[in-house]
């Protein structure tokens, strides 16, 4: 568990990595010293941050003084003493292991004895620079993706002298600036490279033996493995040396199947991208997929075999740093684990290399288990973790099924609580949008009634009981996200955490206990202000009105849930009587006196307060017919107990999804678009 604060950063190295790299530090909210060897240098580096910046202005991104304040965030400087103010400092030099070296000797002099030292290194054991420093077990890989201030992937790198302090705070860092991170080994390549670069240098071999030419690999590549850019175009953008570098540095490491292709070479040393045009020839296609695939499928059941990465690291790299549509392993299941280990055998076995046992010994009809949600352990407490950064951890059947399987496994270990969280920016961010608007437009609601059933049984089981269960909101917590947190005894909440019910805008209602736990924690009328605007509140904010339990800071949550987990399960809730915070109480007054129909129809007073007025307006984007049904809902629970009220949600959710609206608001989501609904909603829901 981490107890180091990261109130200061550094980033070594003003190039294209480094500014980036300081840049997302900066825009995150957090000072950052920006270091390199001279002014020129330093200056340089300030207007690339610039530049993408103010590019995003363009792209509405960012606004003109956001850009002020994020660059008032950022110290450039050539003066390396003032190091000792930072708390966490990151080596992104260019790859070269004497330099990176010398990089860590000094920091080694002027850093703080107690500062995290992280290198980005990508080629190098994170081993080989800790040990030139006077503290190693300080010292951390933090490998960043291209382009650092837009992917959200780091792989965390710990080595065998790395404590268990520095890792933890490492990780709570790159949590706290909104990255995913996953762990790596300290082995060559880490996780996504190790079977990235293969990939590209496989690209080059099918080229250098005239099995399909650059237009036919690239379009092939897109097709298998559903990409925007295909190998090519890739090397080109990210720049055709750094592929060369680093297939030169796996194949150093770990064998001939590795070494770069000699086209590659060639290539490099004619200074020149990769020339894309031509036509592909689609008959080829299946040949060229073959090897690119087989060539994946080999080094990641390689890389995990090893103990390198987990599957659902491994696959959560490919989604999130490379943005495939698939990782590696959902690509071998989709492929059939035995036709996966006859490619993955065709392209190694010329190199003396046997297929991975993963892949040969797996059941054709299971293919490799890929956890959704994984149990650990976090300290003291038993871990619980929905693991879907790529789609905000978005709830689905298959994560329901594999959360109470989950969940039951960490009650069965006993202990002294269960923390429940989820991986990335979100903690969960509302259930998969896409499963709602498949089933109603293939007329099968039965499924969306099974999987809220089903949802609203896990929820049941999360509070009231020993272990106690902690939902540690790391970020967003929306619809079924804040149902979930809800539902658990103590929710611990960092100062990124934000929870909304957006359900009312996309016409349906919080089904899974929000109309009926919400008012138990907040009071009714502020529950109907939420429910009914969708207003998403801040950490502070949430706790002001009693919705999470701690707020702390990022190196502090994981404390803090241990010591929510000690005061034992939850007792039962009531509404207050009113607000947790004076300033909530003209919403309070408001949306305790005045009902759905009337808020809409204008007979409610604001008093032209502009918070109320505000309220409103979003009010009349939402649809009405879901705002009386929630209306209806949130009174019965003044009425009910918890478990009437839970199923009085069951018993309307036909209805709610019946009306045109539902089918409009979800679609909308999925479409980027805004929702149309009906004028004429019955009032009587």
């Amino acid at each position: 568990m981490s107890r180091v604060e990261v109130r200061t950063a550094a980033v070594i190295g003003a190039g294209n990595m480094g500014s980036g790299i300081a840049q997302k530090i900066a825009t995150e909210g957090i000072p950052v010293i920006l270091v390199d060897l001279d002014d020129e240098k330093v200056q340089r580096g300030l207007g690339i941050i610039r530049k993408t910046l103010e590019e995003g202005v363009e792209r509405r991104i960012f606004r003109a003084a956001q850009v002020e304040e994020i660059l008032g965030r950022i110290r450039g400087t050539a003066d390396w003493s003032t190091l000792e103010e930072a708390d966490l400092v990151i080596e992104a030099v260019f790859e070269d292991l004497k330099v990176k070296q010398d990089v860590f000797r000094r920091l080694g002099e002027v850093c703080r004895p107690e500062a995290i030292l992280g290198t980005n290194t990508s080629s190098f054991y994170v081993r080989d620079l800790a040990a030139v420093t006077p503290h190693p077990e300080r010292v951390v890989g933090l490998h960043y993706f291209y382009h650092p201030a837009k992917n959200r992937l780091v792989e965390v790198v710990a080595h065998d002298g790395t404590s268990d302090e520095a890792f933890q705070a490492a990780w709570a860092f790159q949590e706290m600036i909104g990255k995913t991170p996953i762990r790596s080994a300290d082995a060559p390549g880490f996780v996504v490279n190790r079977y990235f670069v293969p990939w590209l240098n496989e690209a080059v071999r099918l080229l250098e033996e005239g099995v399909a030419d650059i237009p036919t690999i690239e379009a092939a590549a897109k097709e298998a493995f559903r990409i925007g850019m295909g190998p090519f175009e890739l090397m080109n953008v990210t720049g055709v040396p750094i592929a060369l570098h680093a297939a030169t540095t796996l194949g150093r490491e770990l064998g001939a199947f590795y070494e770069p292709a000699e086209a590659l070479r060639r290539q490099v040393e004619a200074g020149k991208p990769w020339s894309l045009e031509g036509e592909a020839d689609a008959s080829r296609f299946q040949g060229v997929s073959d090897r690119l695939l087989g060539v994946v499928f080999y080094v990641a059941a390689r890389l995990v075999e090893e103990g390198v990465a987990t599957v659902e690291d491994t696959d959560i790299g490919a989604r999130v740093g490379l943005r495939w549509a698939h990782g590696p392993f959902e690509l071998i299941n989709t492929t059939g684990v035995r036709r996966s280990a006859e490619l993955a055998g065709s392209v190694v076995t010329p190199y003396g290399l046997e297929v991975p046992p993963l892949l040969t010994r797996a059941d054709e009809r299971v293919g490799i288990p890929i956890r959704l949600v994984t149990v650990g352990q976090r300290g003291r407490l038993t871990s619980v973790w929905i693991q879907r950064p790529d789609a905000m951890n978005a709830l689905n059947p298959a994560v329901a099924r594999q959360l109470q399987d989950a969940l039951q496994a960490a009650r069965s270990r006993g202990g002294p609580g269960i923390v429940l969280g989820g991986s990335g920016k979100a903690f969960v961010a509302g259930a998969d949008i896409k499963f709602f608007v498949d089933h109603l437009k293939a007329g099968t609601f039965e499924e969306i009634q099974r999987f809220t059933e089903e949802g609203q049984e896990i929820l049941r089981g999360l509070s009231g009981q020993e272990p106690p269960v902690v939902a540690r909101v790391q970020g967003l917590a929306l619809g079924g996200g804040a149902e979930l947190a809800l539902a658990c005894d103590w929710i611990a909440a960092s100062p990124k955490a934000c929870f909304g019910f957006p359900e009312t805008g996309i016409g349906i209602y919080p089904g899974l206990g929000g109309t009926q736990r919400l008012p138990r924690r907040i009071g009714l009328p502020l529950a109907k202000y939420l429910i009914y605007t969708g207003q998403v509140l801040g950490a502070e904010e949430a706790r002001a009105l009693g919705l999470v339990d701690a707020l702390v800071p990022f190196a502090g949550l994981d404390e803090a849930c241990e010591e929510l987990a000690g005061r034992g399960p939850a007792p039962e809730r009531r509404a207050p009587e009113a607000p947790g915070d004076a300033a909530w109480q003209p919403l309070w007054d408001f949306f305790a006196r005045w009902s759905v129909d009337q808020i809409l129809a204008g007979e409610a007073d604001t008093g032209g307060d502009s918070r109320l007025e505000k309220a409103v307006q979003k009010m009349r984007g939402r649809s009405a017919f879901a705002l009386r049904l929630a209306e209806k809902l949130l009174e019965r629970s003044a009425e009910l107990p918890l478990e009437a009220g839970l199923q009085e949600e069951l018993a309307h959710l036909r209805e709610v999804f019946a009306f045109p609206d539902a089918l409009e608001g979800l679609s909308s989501v999925l479409e980027r678009r805004r929702p149309v609904f009906a004028t004429d909603a019955p009032s009587g829901a």
